[in-house]
């Protein structure tokens, strides 16, 4: 296993107002509102010189990051069918493989990796010990489109989202599902509820640490939307949050959403309005995850690498 430790060069803007006008002459927002208040601005969040540094380029699809109570954190390469685990140490490893094509993850409170596996489109828990159990075979009969990512609260209830997206290896294959939609798993329960949202291909989904608040984002219609979450697990009060879709996200501790694309690790303050962009020098970043023992290391999956970078903030999860 080869392990890859250097600085990539990659652009961090900083002062709001030179971010505003480099994002205008760059077109990589063009559609959003970029924060002019100093207030909001990304001085903070990071040291002005921190850059991301690569840990590793080994892989071909990273995916998924979730990180437990330690810290570590443990990310997917799902073409490969493996879950790898990067330590607080810094040090990699495989944890799980084959692992029914995992993608998006998260821990629940009792130490159990959860897992969005497209293979069969199940929902499957990894136990401390690596015991997997499939929590989620299909919905009322028919097999999902395939579960992408996942958000648990705090009573072990799932939120997950299920796009469509045809996989090579269907070999024909046609969806046996209609819509693309966002559902709920209570529970101790094996049969998910169908939360009647309007979205088009929902993808990343996360909720506060409070449980009071979901985000979702609609990577077809480019948005992300946030709810309330009511006692019962229903969703109500859909807003637009923000009109960008992301593959992943995450939150900080100041309630800053960070989204994920072609250009890197968008962040957004808790009003919707852009305050940063971490480049990533790859084709696509995927996903994002604060891991370290002080949950203040952000972890990024992009293509086939992975990166890490020294925040002044820190994780909810």
């Amino acid at each position: 296993m080869k392990s890859i430790s250097k600085l990539f060069a990659v652009g961090v803007w900083l002062s709001t107002a030179v971010f505003a006008a480099q994002l205008q002459a760059s077109k990589i927002i063009t559609h959003s509102t970029v924060a002019t208040d100093s207030t909001y601005s990304t001085i903070g969040l990071f040291d002005a010189q921190t850059r991301p540094v690569q840990v590793s380029k080994q892989f071909e699809f990273t995916e998924g990051p979730a990180v437990d109570k330690k810290g570590n954190v443990f990310f997917t390469d799902q073409p490969n069918d493996a879950i790898w685990e990067y330590d607080t140490q810094g040090k990699l490893s495989k944890f799980a493989g084959p692992s029914g094509r995992s993608n998006g993850m998260y821990f629940d409170r009792k130490g159990n990796l959860i897992s969005c596996a497209d293979d069969n489109n199940e929902l499957i828990s990894f136990s401390p010990d690596k015991k997997r159990t499939v929590l989620l075979k299909n919905f009322e009969g028919h097999r999902l489109n395939g579960p992408n990512d996942l958000w648990v609260d705090a009573h072990g209830g799932i939120y997950f989202t299920d796009p469509l997206y045809v996989r090579d290896y269907w070999n024909g294959r046609k969806p046996d599902i209609s819509g693309e939609k966002v559902y709920y798993l209570p529970s101790g329960k094996t049969e998910a509820q169908v939360l009647p949202i309007q979205v088009q291909k929902p993808n990343g989904i996360v909720g506060t640490a409070d449980g009071k608040y979901l985000f979702v984002a609609d990577i077809g219609a480019n948005k992300t939307y946030k709810f309330d979450i009511a006692a019962d697990g229903k969703l109500t009060n859909q807003r637009l949050f923000t009109q960008q879709g992301s593959d992943g996200m995450t939150l900080d501790s100041q309630g800053n959403v960070y989204l994920t694309g072609s250009k890197g690790v968008y962040i957004y303050n808790p009003q919707g309005i852009q305050i940063g962009l971490i480049a990533i020098a790859e084709p696509w970043t995927a996903n994002v995850a604060f891991g370290g023992k002080h949950k203040d290391v952000l972890f990024i999956t992009a293509s086939k690498a992975v990166y890490t970078m020294q925040m002044k903030v820190h994780g909810i999860e």
